[in-house]
């Protein structure tokens, strides 16, 4: 829901009982008058300082006994992150004191804040667009350095300046289109078709490479899936938990131990990856291990990445059959294979490891779009650190440059799509001649659809989903 912006509104930025200080919100028209009520300042009051200077003060509570001594800064609208008069309360981090501070702001006017009602009044009072708000709460949760960097450059408006271009050159078009409509009886054409046709092919091209780029954006945000693939036994729950350097999974001698996946992520380089750890792949009658393998498939389906895994310790052929089995359910169009022969620490003969790199030209030679094939060791590590790089280099230079624009939201990416489609039906309207008036409909749902990422089309119902999933005091 939209709150109300005649309240004045309060709440910690900080969560109280950690470190040393914590951080009081207050955004409002009374936000002056309500901190000069319960602080004292050592010289003058709130309601006079000047915009971006601090106060020094003492609150008392409602015996006078005092409470603690806290600095004030002073935000005068629309210099302030809601646009509005805002003060900032620094006090001792306890949560006695805090809890008081709740109280005594209450008392003297204020109300508590929702979950991020600060920012959703910095977006009503213009200081950010939608798409730059939903990119504060990325920037928060922000886990790694690529996912800061994207949200960031949201944040700075990357992204609304990457649209707002779009729509002004079809806003252009639509206005001359428009004007044919006025003038429909003389049979006027203000707008080149040709022109037109070559303006949407930009605008559509541009459109769809950022739809597309919702897949990187989305594993950015959440981590680049890495699915573990293989037969039972052959050690998937060993590497996962020596990749993360914890037992994570159960590892046992017996088959079909991993009967669910299980997922964990890990920081390489600045970017999140997502570790999936799958039940074995075998013939089986059992109906719990069956579920757990049909899941396996779906998350070999799902992944960006697979790490196929087989057993050394096997024969040649056993291998050169489950590396087949895996291969087959993985789209090379967009996910990258990587095979590993685990158990390199059995090798113990000059004869076995010729075997083993035999097994590798195998490979090799046979699925020309693997990635790459490593012999490792989930059990003492050897390899894992080669693993890691691969990984790690797979994923570099997928950001681009500190302004790179990548799709993370599942609602921007939905609107891109309709955009598009709206897009591809003034192209083909174009072609078929249809009459200005149709074409000139889908061209504006076009420019509606586009609006509605960056908020200057919405609803309240959307507004309300959105800034409920903010932390409260942001």
């Amino acid at each position: 829901m939209i709150h109300s912006n005649e309240d004045t509104i309060y709440a910690p930025a900080t969560i109280p009982g950690t470190g040393a200080i914590t951080l009081i919100r207050v955004s409002g028209k009374d936000a002056f008058r309500i901190a000069d009520q319960i602080v004292v300042c050592r010289k003058g009051n709130i309601a006079e300082a000047e915009g971006n200077t601090v106060k020094f003060g003492t609150v008392f509570q409602e015996d006078g006994q005092p409470l603690d001594e806290v600095l004030v800064s002073v935000y005068r609208a629309p210099h302030s992150y809601t646009g509005e008069d805002s003060v900032e309360i620094s006090c001792h981090a306890s949560s006695y004191i805090c809890s008081q501070m709740m109280s005594l702001l209450s008392d003297a006017g204020g109300r508590a804040a929702g979950p991020g009602e600060f920012t959703e009044r910095a977006f009503v009072n213009g200081k950010m667009d939608l798409a730059e708000a939903e990119a504060v709460a990325d920037l928060i949760s922000s886990q790694n350095e690529a996912s800061h960097r994207v949200a960031f450059n949201q944040l700075k408006g990357g992204f609304s300046k990457e649209l707002a271009t779009m729509r002004g050159e079809l806003l252009e078009i639509t206005s001359l289109m428009e004007l044919e409509l006025d003038f429909s009886e003389e049979e006027v054409e203000f707008a080149d078709r040709k022109r037109l046709g070559e303006l949407l092919d930009k605008v559509l091209s541009r459109i769809d490479d950022l739809a597309d780029s919702f897949r990187l954006g989305n594993a950015i945000r959440n981590g680049v899936p890495v699915v573990i693939v293989g037969a039972t036994n052959t050690g998937k729950s060993t590497l996962l938990n020596a990749l993360l350097g914890d037992d994570r999974a159960i590892v046992s001698d017996i088959a079909g131990t991993t009967r669910d996946t299980v997922e964990e992520t890990l920081n390489l380089d600045g970017m999140l990856f997502r570790f999936i750890d799958t039940a074995g792949i075998r013939e089986t009658s059992e109906s719990i291990e069956k579920i757990g393998i049909e899941r396996t498939f779906r998350k070999i389906s799902e992944a960006e990445i697979v790490l196929g895994l087989l057993d050394l310790s096997k024969s040649e052929g056993e291998i050169s059959e489950e590396a087949s089995m895996i291969a087959g359910k993985v789209d090379f169009r967009r996910q990258e294979l990587v095979f590993l022969l685990n158990k390199e620490d059995v090798l113990g003969s000059n004869k076995n490891v010729t075997v083993a790199n035999n097994i590798v030209s195998l490979i090799e030679n046979k699925y020309n779009d693997v990635k790459s094939v490593l012999m490792i060791s989930a059990k003492t590590g050897e390899g894992l650190d080669e693993l890691k790089g691969l990984l790690s280099s797979s994923r570099k230079g997928f950001l681009g440059g500190n302004d790179a624009v990548l799709v993370t939201n599942i609602r921007h990416y939905e609107a891109l799509r309709r955009t598009s489609e709206a897009l591809c039906r003034v192209k083909d309207g174009l072609a078929k001649g249809i009459p200005t008036d149709l074409v000139s409909q889908d061209l504006r749902e076009a420019l509606y659809h586009l609006g509605t990422i960056v908020g200057e089309v919405t609803t309240d119902e959307v507004l309300g989903n959105i800034f409920s999933h903010f932390c409260i005091g942001k």
